[in-house]
């Protein structure tokens, strides 16, 4: 079975397909589920069900990719759940209509990652935001996860803080220590870096539950705030590097 999941503040849908309805060109980056087509360069929505009905095109460009793979040397061994980042910021441009609600999207900020695998750690956090009051020129990916690994477990990290063009990479393999990490607060330091994410105890009001994959099924639970309040810090010995409140930060906490 495929599916095209669509999460709002105040809703989630997941849409189901027949497997046949699936269509993937690895070659050229495009995803179709039905009539509406993923790709690096935008979507294109077509969806008519009885409890949703969501049309539109957005068009991305200027896609941000970081370098290299985010798993660093993990890419090379069999994990449970392997993330991928395909831009960290881009512009997005077009409109689209959920339920008769327009939404448009004249000077939009976009974000992609991917996920592969059988099921998502069994117990993580997760937040991202590219939308800073007053800063366009940040996006700050985070990730905490208990990883088996080999017949046991670790605690694995991975995180990239993009400012002004510049992008820091704190992960596991690269020595980061998790200092925090609880339910809205995360802290992680690697060497002179130091990063200290604070959410806004309100997340739960805007939490939509989500079907994730357990074992290769999606048969998992989880619950997501597409658009919460979160404040990051981002500091070099003491120095503050970067400082935002983001009102539209994506958070999860699965523990």
């Amino acid at each position: 079975m495929a599916f095209i999941l669509v999460v709002t503040d105040t809703a989630s849908f997941n849409i189901p397909y027949p497997l046949s309805m699936f269509k993937e060109c690895k070659l050229c980056g495009t995803v179709q589920i039905g009539e509406s087509i993923f790709s690096h360069t935008g979507i294109k929505l077509r969806i008519n069900r009885s409890d949703v009905s969501l049309t539109g095109d957005l068009a991305y460009s200027n896609l941000t990719p970081i370098n290299g793979d985010i798993m660093g040397p993990f890419r090379f061994f069999p994990m449970e759940c392997s993330h991928g980042i395909v831009s960290m910021k881009h512009n997005v441009r077009g409109e689209i209509m959920l339920n008769g609600e327009k939404w448009a999207f004249e000077n939009g900020v976009g974000y992609i990652e991917t996920d592969s695998g059988v099921s998502f750690p069994e117990k993580y956090t997760w937040v991202h935001s590219n939308d800073f009051s007053g800063r366009g020129d940040a996006s700050i990916m985070a990730a905490v996860a208990k990883i088996p690994f080999m017949g046991f477990y670790f605690w694995g990290c991975i995180c990239v803080v993009l400012v002004d063009g510049k992008a820091y990479r704190l992960a596991t393999y690269k020595g980061v220590k998790i200092l925090r990490c609880e339910r809205n607060l995360l802290i992680l330091k690697q060497g002179k870096y130091k990063l200290t994410v604070r959410i806004s105890a309100a997340h739960k009001q805007t939490a939509q539950r989500l079907a994730a994959p357990k074992r290769g099924i999606m048969s998992r639970i989880i619950k997501e705030s597409p658009s919460c309040t979160a404040h990051f810090l981002f500091t070099k010995n003491g120095r503050t590097i970067f400082a935002g409140q983001s009102l539209h930060a994506s958070y999860e906490y699965c523990f």
